[in-house]
C-alpha cells in the first residue's frame, strides 16, 4: 500500500482509494490532491447541439390530466434538517388572459397524509398547512395577465431519518387527493452520513432538458439541487409567442414579458422526479420576470418551498441547509450582496453556526459564476466576488456550484484568481438544456475577450470587473489561453453527481447527455485538507 504525506494529510494511492470508495471498474481517479492540472478544453462536438426546442403545450407530459381540484405538479423540498421537510402541490387552474379573476386560497385545505406503510390507512399520519396565489401582471394595454391555481405548501416534522415514507396530499374533505408518492428523508448529519446528490443547471423544457432528466433519474439521486433557471418562461411573449433570444426578437417590448403556463408545464413534467427526490432551489437571472409596481421574482418566490425562516433568512433568495454531513449555503446573485447587505449578514451569522464536527462539508450554490472563462457571462458578477470571496475562503467553503453559462467547467482549487489549495472548486453545470442553447466561446480565444463596460450584470448593477493585476494576464482583461485556473471545460448538455464518501473525499462526476448515464465525461474525487486549511473564524458586522 502506497502513502503520501501532503500537508500533513495522508492519502491513500489513487488505486486503492478508487477500490475502497466503489469507484466502478477500479481505476485511476484523478483527486485535487494531484492538482492544479493543466487546463484541457473538449473540442466542441457540433452534432450534440440539436433538440434544444421548447416541448409544445399539446405534449401529453405538460398537459393538465387532473380533474377539479386534485393535485397536481407536485414536489418535495426540505428543511434545515433531517427531521423535516415540505410537501407543495398546485390545485385548480391557471387563469390568462384580460379579465382573470384569482382563486380563493381558503376554498381548498391543504392536508397531506402520510406514514411508512404504503397502505396510509390506519396509521397515517397528518399535516396542514398554508395556500397561495400569486399574479403576474402588465401596466400595458394588449399584454395578457395571469393567475396562478392555488399552491399548497405543507411542512412535515418528526421524522425519522434516512427512512422511507408515504405520502398523498390533497384537500381529503372534498374527495381531491393524489396518488399515493413515496419520499426518504435525508441522513442524521454526521461525518459517516451522506446523501447522493444531482445538480442541475439552467433546465428548460426541451427535448434536451427532458433527457438531462432521464440521465439524472437513473443515476437515482437522494436530493436535487437546482442552480437556478428552471422554466424560461421569460423567453416568451405574454400570448405564448417565444423565441432563444428575448432581446433579438421582441427588443421593443415595454416590459420583458413572460408566458407564466411554462412554469405549470414544467411543474407538470417534473412531477415524475420532484415527488419522490427533494428539489432544492436557487433563483436565477431567469426567475426575475418584473411585473407591475416592480415586483419580481413572484413566481420562483410562491412555487418553491423553501427554509428561509428555519435557518434564519428574511427571504426566500438565500437560506441554508443541512444534508448529512454537508451544510449547504444557497446564496442570492440577484439580490444585495455586499457587506452592509442583509444577506452578507445572514452569512456571517449562519457560518459561525456551522459545526464541522458535524457537518465537515461547506458547500455554496448560486446561479452566476464567479469563475468562468466563456465568453458568455464573462466577469459579470465582479462584485459579488469582490464582496463575499473572502469571508466563504476564510470559512472554509470546499466547493462551489454555479449555473448561468449554458455549458461545463471546473475549476483548480482557486482563491482571488490564484491558485491555491485552499481555495474552493469552482464547478458551472449551466448545461441543462434550454433553448438559449450552449455557450461556446471563450474568452481567451483571438477576437472573443470582451469590452470591461459591458459585463456587470444589469439587474445588479455596479462595476467591479477590472483588469488582472498579477500573473500571466496582468495588465489584460482577459488571458490569451485558457487560464491556469481553469482545469476542465466543455460545451455539452448534461448533469452532475456528487458523493461524499466520508468526511475528507468527495467523488464528483458529470454525465453528459449523449453518453450512457452510467459513464462520466468528468470525474474527480474533491479532497478536504483540514490540518493545512484551517477555518478562520468570520469577522461579524453588527447593525448599529
Amino acid at each position: 500500500m502506497v502513502f503520501r504525506i501532503d500537508g500533513g494529510f495522508c492519502c491513500f494511492s489513487l488505486l486503492f482509494l478508487a477500490s475502497v470508495l466503489g469507484v466502478k471498474g477500479g481505476g485511476a481517479v484523478p483527486t485535487t490532491l494531484d492538482g492544479p492540472f493543466t487546463p484541457v478544453t473538449v473540442p466542441l462536438d457540433d452534432s450534440f447541439r440539436g433538440n434544444a426546442v421548447d416541448l409544445p403545450s399539446d405534449d401529453p407530459r405538460v398537459q393538465r390530466t387532473v380533474k377539479g381540484f386534485e393535485p397536481e405538479q407536485i414536489s418535495i423540498s426540505l428543511s434545515t434538517n433531517h427531521h423535516s421537510l415540505w410537501i407543495s402541490w398546485i390545485t385548480g387552474e391557471f387563469q390568462i388572459g384580460d379579465n382573470i379573476k384569482p382563486l380563493n386560497p381558503d376554498s381548498v385545505a391543504s392536508v397531506v397524509e402520510y406514514g411508512k406503510v404504503k397502505s396510509l390507512k390506519k396509521q397515517a399520519q397528518k399535516a396542514e398547512g398554508y395556500s397561495l396565489i400569486y399574479n403576474q401582471l402588465y401596466p400595458f394595454e394588449g399584454l395578457l395577465n395571469y393567475t396562478s391555481g392555488i399552491i399548497h405548501h405543507v411542512q412535515l416534522t418528526g421524522l425519522s431519518p434516512d427512512t422511507v415514507y408515504y405520502y398523498r396530499c390533497g384537500d381529503p374533505s372534498i374527495g381531491a387527493m393524489s396518488d399515493v408518492f413515496r419520499f426518504k428523508t435525508m441522513p442524521v448529519s454526521s461525518p459517516k452520513n451522506y446523501p447522493k446528490i444531482g445538480i442541475l443547471g439552467d433546465l428548460g423544457l426541451t427535448y434536451n432538458s427532458t433527457s438531462t432528466v432521464a440521465h439524472l433519474m437513473k443515476n437515482n439521486p437522494d436530493l436535487m439541487l437546482l442552480v437556478g433557471d428552471a422554466t424560461y418562461a421569460n423567453l416568451y411573449l405574454t400570448d405564448g409567442t417565444g423565441s432563444d433570444c428575448y432581446s433579438c426578437s421582441f427588443a421593443n417590448t415595454p416590459i420583458h414579458e413572460t408566458y407564466q403556463p411554462r412554469w405549470d408545464y414544467w411543474g407538470r413534467y417534473m412531477q415524475r422526479l420532484t415527488s419522490k427526490v427533494p428539489i432544492m432551489a436557487i433563483e436565477g437571472n431567469h426567475e426575475i420576470e418584473e411585473q407591475v409596481d416592480n415586483i419580481t421574482f413572484a413566481s420562483y418566490s410562491a412555487r418553491f418551498a423553501f427554509p428561509s425562516k428555519e435557518s434564519g433568512s428574511e427571504s426566500s433568495m438565500y437560506y441554508s441547509f443541512n444534508a448529512g454531513g454537508i451544510h449547504f449555503l444557497m446564496l442570492g446573485g440577484y439580490i444585495a450582496y455586499d457587506t452592509s447587505s442583509d444577506q452578507y449578514k445572514w452569512l456571517q451569522r449562519d457560518l459561525a453556526k456551522v459545526d464541522r464536527e458535524v457537518t465537515p462539508w461547506l458547500v455554496g450554490v448560486w446561479h452566476p459564476p464567479w469563475y468562468n472563462t466563456y465568453v458568455s457571462h464573462y466577469k459579470e458578477v465582479e462584485c459579488m466576488r469582490v464582496a463575499m470571496e473572502e469571508l466563504l475562503y476564510n470559512a472554509g467553503v470546499d466547493i462551489i456550484f454555479n449555473g448561468h453559462v449554458h455549458a461545463y467547467e471546473r475549476s483548480n482549487r482557486v482563491y482571488n484568481y490564484t491558485l491555491d489549495p485552499c481555495g474552493p472548486v469552482h464547478i458551472t453545470v449551466g448545461d441543462g438544456g434550454n433553448r438559449e442553447k450552449m455557450a461556446i466561446k471563450h474568452a481567451d480565444e483571438p477576437g472573443n475577450c470582451p469590452e470591461p463596460s459591458s459585463t456587470p450584470d444589469s439587474f445588479m448593477g455596479g462595476f467591479c470587473a477590472y483588469n488582472f493585476t498579477s500573473g500571466p494576464a496582468a495588465g489584460n482583461f482577459c488571458w490569451e489561453r485558457q487560464p491556469e485556473y481553469s482545469a476542465y471545460r466543455e460545451s455539452s448538455f448534461g448533469h452532475g453527481i456528487l458523493e461524499v464518501k466520508n468526511e475528507t473525499h468527495a467523488l464528483w462526476t458529470w454525465h453528459r447527455n449523449q453518453d450512457m448515464y452510467n459513464e462520466a465525461g468528468d470525474k474527480i474525487f474533491i479532497v478536504r485538507e483540514p490540518e493545512r486549511c484551517p477555518v478562520r473564524a468570520p469577522v461579524m458586522i453588527w447593525d448599529e
